[in-house]
């Protein structure tokens, strides 16, 4: 059995809801279940589920780092934090995977640190198929790092086009970088530089390509640092969750009951695949690290330990990491 290690204490609503996703995830057999957090308030949740009978296992912290500490900082501060313990979890060989709905930054760190960074890789990276309407287009980064260099931009190219061969078959993927215009020398300097530097490379680089255009299927992996990816992929989350209020309240009484849940709720899908997924590895670590939004609810937490146990099964990251370390060796 995979055994999933789950940060109790990690997002917004903390155990109330981890504890909860996480007996429904032993419930369909998605693993051994590990709980870290604070045993005494794990111990409460699993009671409310009449779960605290069944064979899940819970590992002490001390701690929560938040979204207001800053992680470098708090991973001295705070050595026996959740997040930490939970991912040393994994490191240690006790677990297979990690799961947290917490911190981005202190995930990443976390990762980083305690499983260590894939060879050629300077920081580990978020990305996917975050748009549902483009579900063969990786987005990468998407909060992970906010702040990059020109460098490491063509890194998460080359970490997004090993995804998709890996995924997806394809040979060649196309890598674009997102700008706020497709021409040639559009964009700020970082834009600008990190196109001067792909144009260098070996990758399939195409240019420039706006955010209108990712639907387009002109692109296979679209490039931008954490600040704009985390951006873009809540902005498209919100709009999918506004439009499916607004046509909810449109046709409400023009449809059946059933076709309009049907509707609205695909309209929610296709612009939110980490709904959909629960969480999303983190790419360039040493090991499966599992992140997912500091708001997901119990249903989410469940998808994200499913996540886990298929991104283990598949051996993904593994494979990932030895096609990565052949690029740099």
């Amino acid at each position: 059995m995979t055994r999933i290690a789950i940060d109790a204490m990690g997002g917004d609503q903390g155990p109330e809801v981890t504890v909860a996703g996480a007996v429904q995830a032993f419930k369909e057999g998605d693993g051994t279940i590990i709980l870290v957090g604070d045993e005494a308030a794990i111990k409460r949740e699993l009671a409310k589920h009449n779960a605290q009978d069944l064979p899940i296992t819970i590992v002490p912290s001390e701690g929560i780092i938040t979204e207001d500490d800053h992680p470098a900082r708090a991973l001295r501060q705070k050595p026996k934090a959740s997040i930490l313990v939970t991912t040393n979890m994994v490191k240690e060989g006790y677990a297979d995977a990690s799961v947290t709905m917490g911190s981005t930054g202190a995930a990443m760190a976390a990762a980083a640190v305690l499983l260590g960074v894939t060879k050629g890789i300077d920081r580990p990276a978020l990305g996917g198929p975050i748009i549902g309407l483009a579900p063969r287009t990786v987005v990468i980064d998407l909060g992970s790092n906010v702040d990059c260099r020109p460098g490491q931009l063509v890194k998460f190219g080359v970490i997004g086009s090993v995804f998709v061969r890996q995924s997806w078959g394809c040979k060649d993927p196309r890598i674009a970088l997102l700008s706020v215009g497709s021409e040639t020398g559009k964009g700020n300097r970082q834009v600008r530089e990190t196109a001067e530097l792909f144009s260098k490379s070996d990758l399939n680089f195409i240019g420039n390509i706006e955010a209108n255009d990712i639907f387009s299927k002109k692109a296979d992996v679209v490039v931008c640092d954490g600040f704009v990816g985390n951006i873009v992929m809540k902005l498209t989350e919100g709009m999918g969750q506004a439009i499916a209020d607004h046509l909810k309240v449109r046709l409400t009484g023009k449809l059946q009951d059933a076709d309009l849940r049907q509707i609205t709720s695909e309209i929610f899908e296709l612009n939110n695949p980490l709904e959909t997924f629960g969480g999303a590895p983190l790419f360039g670590v040493n090991g499966v690290s599992v992140i997912g939004h500091g708001r997901a609810k119990a249903n989410a937490i469940r998808l994200a330990i499913k996540t886990a146990k298929e991104t283990v099964e598949n051996n993904f990251i593994t494979k990932l990491n030895e096609e990565l370390s052949q690029l740099y060796k």
